[in-house]
C-alpha cells in the first residue's frame, strides 16, 4: 500500500479514490504514520517540521469516504487531500502559534479565509507546520519549535519562513502545503527542499486570518511537489474576500482561461518563450557554493534553450541599490505587527517592543530585533517616502525591461547558495539584509514569481547533493501564464528528486 501512496498527486489520489484502490482514511493514516516516524520519533531523522496535528482528520476522512460511496461523487476539487499549513494561518480548533512562544496556547475559534476555502473544496487540514517567530527570518529558527531540518541533508536548514511546510511536503508528510511569502518565504524553502512554490501577486489570495509581516508584500500560496498541484490548489484559494481589501485588485486577473490554472498546460509555452536571464543575480563562480548553484541553473537553462526557449542575458540598472532602499521591514513591519497585536486580545495586549524587551523570541532573529527597534510609525520616518518611490521605480524598471524585449518572464536562481548549514544559521553567519537570496526582486517590486526545481548540486566528498530552484518572475496578475511556463520547465528539466530519507 505504501508504494501506491508514496508522493501522491491530487490526480493520482482522486483516481485511487474513484477506483477503490485506496481510501481517504488510508491516505491520512499513511501521512500520520510518516509524521510520527520521520518528524517526531527520536529514532528517526526527527525533521521537526510539524506542530499541532489534527485530532479529527481520520473522522473527516471517513465522512469523505462515505460521501463518495453513497453519491459516487467527490465532494470538491480537493476531496480527501491532506494539507499541511504554515502556523501563520488561523485554524479553528487547532493550536496556532505564528512561530512564537507568546502565542503557544492560542486556539482560534475561526478559520483563516484560505483554510475555510481548502475545507470547502474537500481538503483535510492535517497539521500546522513550523516557522520562525512572526515569519521574521530566511531560516527555521523559532522560539516555539527550535530549528527544522532539511530532508536532503539533516545538517542543513530548509529555509524560511515557511520552513515546516517546505520540509513536510518534501518529506511526504502531507500531499499539499501552504506557505506565506513576504520577502521569499515560499520560494526559499521551495528551492532548498525541491518543491514548486508560487508567490502570487499580493491580493490574489486573501490574507485574512494570517499574522502579517509587511502588509503590501504579504501573500500566502501553495508549496507542492508538482506544478499541476500548485495550479489546482490556486484554483481553490484565489478570489475576492471583503475582509482583505487587497483582494479587490484580484478581479483584474479574472478567472483563469479554461476554468482552471492548469487548463492549458503544455510544454509548447516554454519552448516558444522568451526569458530574460538576470545574470547579476548569479553569485561569483569563485565561491564554491555559488558555483554549485550556477552549474545547476545554467544546466537547466541549457536544456530549455536546446528545446527552443529564447534566452537573453539582461540587467536591471541600479538593481543592488534599489533592493537595498526598498527593504522596508525596519520602517513598516513594527507598525503592521503592532496593529495586528492590538486586534488580538488573546496576546495579552503585548506589542513588538515588549516581546523584544522580554526576550521572548529566538535569539538568532536579528530581523525581528531590527523591526522591534524600528520606527513605530513609518510616516514619521523621513526616508519612508523615498523608499516607497524607489519601489515604484523598481517595478517600472522590471516591467519596462520585459516590455522592451517582449519577455515572458525573467529567470535566475532563487538563492545564490544551496541550503545553509544549521550551524551557520544559529551563529548568524548572515545578517538578514545580507543573506544572498534573490527572492527580494519579486517581493519588493510586488510581482509574482515561482520556484521550480532545477536539479541537484554535483556530488562533493563528504557532502550531500542539494536541490536548487530556478525562479521565474512574471507580470502582475499573470499567474496562469507563469504556471504554464513553470510546467514546461518541470517537464523538460525534471529537476526534482525525492529526499533520501
Amino acid at each position: 500500500m505504501d508504494t501506491q501512496l508514496k508522493e501522491l498527486t491530487v490526480a493520482r489520489a482522486h483516481d485511487g479514490y474513484r477506483s477503490g484502490k485506496f481510501t481517504t482514511r488510508q491516505v491520512v493514516e499513511y501521512y500520520l504514520e510518516r509524521i510520527q516516524k520521520l518528524d517526531k520519533a527520536d529514532s528517526g531523522p526527527h525533521l521537526n517540521s510539524i506542530l499541532a496535528v489534527s485530532s479529527t482528520a481520520l473522522a473527516e476522512a471517513d465522512a469523505l469516504d462515505a460521501h463518495l460511496k453513497t453519491t459516487s461523487e467527490l465532494k470538491g476539487s480537493l476531496h480527501g487531500i491532506p494539507v499541511v499549513i504554515k502556523d501563520q494561518a488561523d485554524t479553528k480548533c487547532l493550536t496556532t502559534t505564528y512561530g512564537s512562544i507568546v502565542a503557544k496556547d492560542n486556539v482560534p475559534s475561526e478559520d483563516a479565509t484560505l483554510v475555510a476555502k481548502l475545507k470547502a473544496a474537500g481538503a483535510i487540514v492535517l497539521a500546522k507546520t513550523t516557522m520562525p517567530d512572526w515569519a521574521t527570518s530566511w531560516h527555521s529558527t523559532s522560539s516555539m519549535s527550535g530549528v527544522t531540518r532539511n530532508p536532503y541533508d539533516l545538517k542543513r536548514d530548509p529555509g524560511g519562513s515557511s520552513s515546516g511546510t517546505g520540509t513536510a511536503v518534501a518529506a511526504d508528510l502531507g500531499l499539499l502545503g501552504i506557505g506565506e511569502d513576504t520577502g521569499g518565504s515560499i520560494r526559499l524553502p521551495s528551492t532548498f527542499c525541491g518543491l514548486v512554490g508560487l508567490r502570487c501577486t499580493p491580493g490574489t489570495i486573501s490574507r485574512y486570518g494570517l499574522s502579517p509581516l509587511l502588509v503590501p508584500q504579504d501573500t500566502p500560496g501553495p508549496m507542492c511537489r508538482t506544478v499541476t498541484d500548485v495550479a489546482l490548489m490556486l484554483d481553490a484559494l484565489a478570489g475576492f474576500d471583503e475582509r482583505d481589501p487587497y483582494t479587490a485588485t484580484a478581479v483584474l486577473s479574472g478567472k483563469p482561461v479554461g476554468g482552471s490554472y492548469a487548463a492549458n498546460f503544455s510544454v509548447d509555452q516554454i519552448k516558444s518563450a522568451r526569458l530574460g536571464v538576470l545574470r547579476e543575480a548569479f553569485g561569483p563562480d569563485s565561491d564554491k557554493d555559488c558555483a554549485s548553484v550556477n552549474g545547476v541553473i545554467n544546466g537547466a537553462l541549457s536544456k530549455l534553450e536546446q528545446n527552443g526557449t529564447t534566452l537573453i542575458d539582461v540587467e536591471i540598472p541600479n538593481l543592488k541599490h534599489l533592493l537595498e532602499i526598498t527593504f522596508t521591514y525596519p520602517q513598516r513591519s513594527r507598525s503592521d505587527l503592532d496593529a495586528w497585536f492590538a486586534r488580538h486580545p488573546f496576546l495579552n495586549s503585548t506589542n513588538t517592543k515588549e516581546i523584544y524587551g522580554a526576550k521572548r523570541y529566538h535569539p538568532a532573529l536579528d530581523l525581528f530585533e531590527d523591526i522591534a527597534l524600528g520606527t513605530g510609525t513609518p510616516q514619521k520616518d523621513p526616508e519612508f517616502t523615498t523608499r516607497l518611490l524607489a519601489r515604484e521605480e523598481l517595478q517600472r524598471a522590471i516591467i519596462s525591461l520585459m516590455a522592451k524585449h517582449q519577455f515572458d518572464a525573467l529567470a535566475f536562481p532563487d538563492c545564490q547558495i544551496p541550503a545553509p548549514l544549521l550551524d551557520d544559521v544559529l551563529t548568524q553567519r548572515w545578517p538578514a539584509a545580507a543573506f544572498p537570496t534573490n527572492t527580494l526582486v519579486a517581493s519588493q517590486s510586488l510581482m509574482p514569481a515561482i520556484s521550480v526545481p532545477a536539479g541537484l548540486t554535483e556530488e562533493r566528498e563528504g557532502e550531500a547533493t542539494l536541490q536548487v530552484g530556478l525562479e521565474l518572475l512574471g507580470l502582475p496578475y499573470r499567474e496562469q501564464a507563469l504556471l504554464e511556463l513553470a510546467y514546461g520547465v518541470e517537464q523538460l528539466v525534471m529537476g526534482r528528486r525525492p529526499p533520501p530519507l
